[in-house]
């Protein structure tokens, strides 16, 4: 009934509009595609097409089965070489989790561009996470591996980690701030007078965690580390960033950086992934990034070490 050569037909006559057309396209006479159609509508048990003296076009059933036809068409085609990479050991699907403070568009786009090279029928999902929330990501999601999770040792033994180095982090605000004094020692009772900017731990499982804010002090939450470099550059509120992401943006006095009675120790990232269930392409990521090759350069920019 929707075999291959009958989902051709039908999708060549549904975009020539035509089944002469449809014909001159397949090598076929057009009283063979015109039964073929006729024969597929009697399987349906629906009109697909609207035909006149002219053309042919679809009727509501059968742009729904164009759009169905194409898919299975698609899938069809391609269960070979899904099969084929089944037996050689090759993930289906590939689920990558990047720490919010590692994530490069341009960086997800270069390892993409690396990967379906090699691995044409896998299907890659990145998705962003915060904190601890990257950990929560790789154990409870279904994830293969991550990209940043913090600190160097496994929260589960059947998880291998690659230390990536560490965020060493700086205080910064805005230059027009009213904390900006030069060669004053802040003090924890003049800090927490103004707000703390902080993007918020997207753990659901795991305890999340503070990046940093004094007791009684306000806070406030951004979705992002963009967002928050744009807050403290608005003179918004206080708080730790990046040095890698902040440095510049001192450099130019868009942004001060000053020290504080406590500051932040540096954070060490690791590459995650779960060593029962690692495919050729989690294997070949992990290689990746154990040789630092440029195809993951993007995601250590951020990173010391």
């Amino acid at each position: 009934m929707l075999d291959q050569e009958t989902l051709r037909t039908f999708i060549s006559v549904a975009e020539t509009e035509s089944f002469s057309r449809a014909a001159e396209r397949l090598y076929k006479t057009t009283a063979t595609i015109s039964y073929r159609i006729k024969l597929l509508e009697e399987d349906m048990g629906a009109a697909l097409f609207t035909r006149t003296t002219r053309s042919v076009t679809l009727t509501p059933a059968g742009m729904h089965l164009l759009t169905q036809a194409r898919e299975w068409l698609a899938w069809l085609e391609s269960v070979p070489g899904e099969l084929q990479q089944v037996n050689d050991g090759v993930e289906r699907q590939v689920n990558i989790v990047v720490n919010n403070l590692l994530y490069d568009a341009t960086a997800i786009a270069r390892l993409l561009a690396w990967l379906t090279q090699r691995y044409r029928f896998t299907q890659f999902h990145f998705s962003r996470q915060i904190y601890m929330g990257v950990w929560d990501t790789l154990l409870h999601d279904g994830f293969s591996l991550a990209i940043g999770v913090t600190g160097t040792e496994p929260l589960s033994e059947t998880i291998a980690l690659e230390p990536l180095g560490e965020v060493e982090w700086l205080f910064v605000m805005a230059p027009d701030h009213p904390l900006n004094q030069p060669g004053v020692l802040l003090t924890e009772a003049q800090l927490r007078r103004y707000p703390a900017v902080n993007v918020e731990d997207t753990a659901r499982t795991l305890t999340k965690r503070v990046a940093w804010r004094l007791p009684g002090q306000k806070e406030i939450i951004v979705p992002d580390i963009e967002t928050k470099i744009a807050a403290h550059m608005a003179g918004v509120g206080i708080g730790f960033l990046p040095r890698s992401l902040c440095q510049p943006l001192i450099d130019q006095q868009a942004l001060v950086s000053c020290t504080i009675p406590s500051m932040r120790p540096p954070s060490p990232l690791s590459l995650a992934w779960h060593t029962h269930h690692a495919g050729k392409a989690v294997t070949d990521i992990v290689r990746l990034f154990q040789q630092r090759q440029p195809e993951i350069s993007g995601f250590l920019t951020t990173l010391d070490g």
